[in-house]
């Protein structure tokens, strides 16, 4: 069965095809295979858009094909994140402690590393304690559970109490976003136990591999990113491929006449939320150790607007719709905002675009909804059919 479905699926098996062939020129052009036709930072960009486009179709699915706009998916994005930079954070300072300690002439118990570590990570804050929710930091094992556990329980419990209440449409949008604001405002506080405003930084280092170079590192991330997309838009493909797609959608065009007909709307929705909430977690835990840096603002409800923004433009409802928009938006936003755009003077006004980057796709959100509501995916459907 799962072999026909990947037989006759030829969109997904393009779409693996091309990034299968992308990743093997992206590979052979890095640093780190000497040629240095792609650059390092170049790399890391490329990888971090794998990781957006990622969140994208998972956003895609539960919005495009159940109907579910939840502006509040970025929120496990960044959990998975904070997730494993709490282990990279924990791992790196105790080398660094460790090594420190090392040259006093009575070694060290464990507790004065212990706290050592503590102030290392918390001074910041004015603190040295660990809080509880670091208790598992020491562990690479048990911190990759939490990349999967944490967004996992928290969408299950969220949307089984949002389901089940059967609130539905733009008052769940609200719901979304307001658990998205009230996670974000708790981590800008210091004692939230993740160092506040100042979050968690130097997540680019990664423990036992110091020696190892950056290119290195990066195209490692990158080879990463690209295996998650590829198994995710396989895994998704799937779900919304069979019969269960074929219900989700209809949740999403009539969710009363579905539940008429027997089915469980409920488990259906929160089985699509809670899913796409686990992946969005492994896409922010293989983003953040490559973005090097991850704070309370990445979880604001603005994050999860672009999200959908993304879904809009690429076209809702098309897997490869979600990853062309969210690579699309992503790499424009790096150029624009990056400083590689020029400006333009008209003469009277010089349009800068780093400061114009968010009018212009304010701008392409409101022409695609008018004039192409299918997205860019819709643009090449038509292309593809278009009758001779």
């Amino acid at each position: 069965m799962t072999q026909g479905f990947i037989i006759h699926n030829r969109s997904m098996m393009r779409f693996i095809g091309l990034l299968g062939l992308f990743t093997l020129l992206v590979t052979l052009g890095s640093e780190a295979m000497g040629t240095g036709v792609i650059s390092t930072s170049l790399v890391k960009t490329l990888g971090k858009t794998l990781c957006l486009c990622l969140i994208a179709i998972a956003m895609d699915v539960v919005w495009g094909y159940c109907g579910i706009l939840s502006l509040g998916h970025f929120a496990f994005f960044g959990i998975g994140g904070y997730a494993i930079g709490m282990w990279l954070m924990y791992a790196r300072t105790e080398t660094i402690v460790t090594e420190s300690l090392a040259r006093q002439v009575i070694p060290p118990t464990p507790a004065e590393v212990t706290d050592a570590i503590g102030a290392q990570i918390f001074g910041v804050v004015g603190s040295s304690d660990f809080p509880v929710i670091w208790s598992f930091a020491d562990s690479l094992i048990l911190q990759l559970l939490m990349v999967v556990l944490v967004p996992g329980l928290l969408a299950l419990v969220f949307g089984w109490l949002a389901f089940r209440s059967r609130v539905t449409g733009v008052y769940l949008s609200i719901l979304t976003q307001a658990m998205t604001l009230a996670l974000s405002l708790y981590l800008f506080q210091n004692d939230s136990g993740l160092r506040g405003n100042n979050g968690l930084s130097g997540l680019q280092n990664i423990p036992g591999f110091e020696s190892t170079p950056q290119a290195t590192i990066s195209l490692v991330f990158f080879w990463g990113s690209a295996l998650a997309l590829g198994l995710g838009y396989m895994l998704f493909a799937f779900v919304v491929g069979g019969k269960m797609g074929s219900i989700v959608q209809g949740i999403r065009d009539n969710e009363a006449r579905v539940r008429f007909l027997g089915y469980r709307v409920e488990g259906y929705k929160l089985f699509v939320f809670t899913l796409t909430a686990v992946v969005s977690g492994i896409a922010g835990a293989l983003y953040y150790p490559q973005a090097g840096i991850i704070n309370p603002a990445e979880i604001a409800p603005i994050a999860s607007i672009y999200l959908a923004v993304w879904v809009a433009i690429g076209g809702r409802g098309r897997l490869y719709g979600a990853v062309i928009g969210a690579a699309l938006v992503s790499l424009l936003s790096s150029w624009f905002t990056g400083g590689g755009a020029p400006d333009v003077n008209l003469g009277f006004y010089t349009v800068q675009w780093t400061d114009w980057w968010l009018v212009l796709l304010g701008v392409s959100f409101v022409c695609v909804t008018l004039f192409a509501p299918k997205g860019i995916g819709g643009l090449f459907d038509y292309l593809i059919r278009k009758p001779r």
